[in-house]
């Protein structure tokens, strides 16, 4: 069964932020309209930014603050729809109740929160809750308000990013991980003990080595965990950020190859032609990676592909960045650990610890733990491959005690600005002077501050700073200076 349009149809199952990242790159390279586009995605809301639901979570973001750039004119947006089933020896899924023909069909429902089969969840006491999307979020929000006590399950990133928002409502919050140290997967022991300082600041207690035996209701309500150490916390609220697992049951029940994910070679393609995968449901040869910057490259690479007829080349990042996200504790790490020379200070009690990595005169790794200024300083010379002074130590020591990149009138246009989309100072500049004035208008041009959300601040400050620089000609002139309140950066 073939669509009765003449152009191809793709449908796209998903309006997380890969899907959406598919539609959005697809439709930008798609100049002769050779493709219809319907976009199914089960919530009601319009795409946001997964990763900043704990700062809704935290009361410092609404539901427009972390709202994605509308799609492009043309495309099928069906919210609130869920996809069924699939028929793929006929081309079609079926959306409520209506089947849809399609050329080619693109999975990307994402993942579901891992809750453990902790005992006594099966008598389904209120007050358990994950947080994966904004209804979650709402209901943790609305929950904080009563609240007495809480105990987040993990401590991870997402676990703590919780932890700290509920925090920041006033709740009291403990910490409790089964691993030996806090972000056990993107950090070593040391700034761990900075970063439990910091949470201990906060007045949140963190459990370590620890796990839930029994979570504890009467009346249907919750009302304690009992850990495994035997010991028992009172708390009538329970967050279980324990790891996602891939939605997978669509690609399974049309019969496609399904392992920890839905199967995919290494240009996307699944175990049938015209169906493809991406971001967290899909599983390539390298693994799930349940990471936000290699989804965004498959969805890339896939429009690419579709465009151009040729295979999807997947480039992937060395390693994924990290920003934690949280109020009241500072944690920024990136590049690589594990070669070339380390230097490191580590100051548990000024809850500080900052770590170089050192290879062939670059830095090429770095993490900071309660060091902001320092970390931005590593951020630029981290992006742009400068040379590190004979003594890196020098490198802790930002001219005058701030980063370059927090001074838009001294950061080079070269300067990454958002590392998530890859955006420099001198393209939201461009953006600027095409007419984007405001930071809405730069992120929907450049996409920048779309991703962790933490250039959110020197974007804001830069497009002020534009502003300011020529209010009465904003967004209508070319100037091409590098310094000065009215001279603005775009050089190389």
């Amino acid at each position: 069964m073939n669509p009765v349009s003449a152009r191809e149809r793709v449908v796209v199952v998903g309006a997380g932020m890969v899907g959406h990242r598919f539609v959005d790159e697809l439709v930008r390279r798609d100049a002769g309209g050779r493709f219809e586009v319907i976009h199914v995605g089960a919530e009601a809301y319009p795409s946001y930014n997964r990763i900043l639901l704990s700062e809704v979570l935290a009361g410092r973001a609404d539901l427009r603050a972390i709202e994605l750039p509308a799609p492009p004119p043309g495309v099928d947006v069906r919210r609130s729809a869920t996809v069924t089933v699939a028929y793929l020896d006929r081309g079609v899924v079926v959306v409520e109740g209506e089947e849809l023909a399609f050329d080619r069909l693109v999975l990307a429902t994402g993942a579901t929160a891992f809750v453990p089969p902790f005992a006594g969840l099966e008598q389904r006491p209120r007050n358990v809750h994950v947080l994966r999307d904004l209804d979650d979020c709402r209901d943790l929000a609305g929950r904080a308000l009563t609240a007495k006590s809480a105990v987040v399950v993990g401590g991870g990133v997402l676990g703590l990013e919780a932890a700290c928002g509920l925090r920041n409502r006033g709740v009291p919050v403990t910490v409790v991980d089964l691993d030996q140290h806090l972000v056990a997967r993107q950090l070593d022991a040391a700034p761990a003990e900075a970063l439990a300082g910091q949470l201990a600041d906060l007045g949140i207690d963190v459990r370590l080595g620890l796990s839930v035996q029994e979570v504890i209701g009467a009346y249907d309500e919750l009302v304690a965990v009992r850990l495994t150490d035997q010991s028992v916390l009172a708390c009538d609220l329970l967050l279980v950020s324990c790891g996602i697992r891939p939605a997978t049951e669509l690609a399974d029940g049309a019969g496609l190859a399904v392992g920890r994910g839905i199967t995919v070679d290494d240009h996307l393609v699944t175990s049938d032609p015209r169906v493809f995968a991406i971001g967290d449901c899909a599983e390539p040869p390298s693994g799930v990676t349940g990471l936000l910057a290699p989804g965004w490259r498959q969805a890339e690479a896939l429009a690419e592909a579709f465009v151009s007829d040729l295979p999807a080349v997947v480039e992937l990042p060395e390693r994924e960045g990290l920003r934690l996200k949280a109020v009241g504790a500072d944690l920024v790490t990136a590049g690589v650990r594990d070669r070339g020379r380390v230097v490191t200070v580590h100051d548990p009690a000024g809850r500080r610890h900052v770590e170089l990595v050192v290879d062939d005169d670059l830095l090429v790794g770095y993490t900071c733990v309660g060091a902001p200024d320092v970390a931005a300083s590593l951020a630029v010379a981290h992006e742009r491959a400068t040379p590190v002074p004979t003594d890196p130590l020098a490198l802790l020591l930002p001219a005058g005690g701030r980063g370059e990149e927090a001074t838009p009138v001294r950061m080079p246009g070269s300067t990454t600005v958002c590392r998530c989309n890859s955006v420099t100072k001198k393209q939201i500049v461009r953006a600027w002077e095409d007419g984007a004035t405001t930071v809405d208008a730069v992120a929907a041009s450049t996409r920048a501050t779309t991703g962790c959300g933490g250039c959110s601040s020197v974007v804001c400050g830069l497009v002020d700073w534009l502003n300011e620089s020529d209010p009465a000609t904003s967004g209508t002139r070319n100037t091409d200076v590098t310094q000065g309140p009215t001279r603005v950066t775009t050089d190389a």
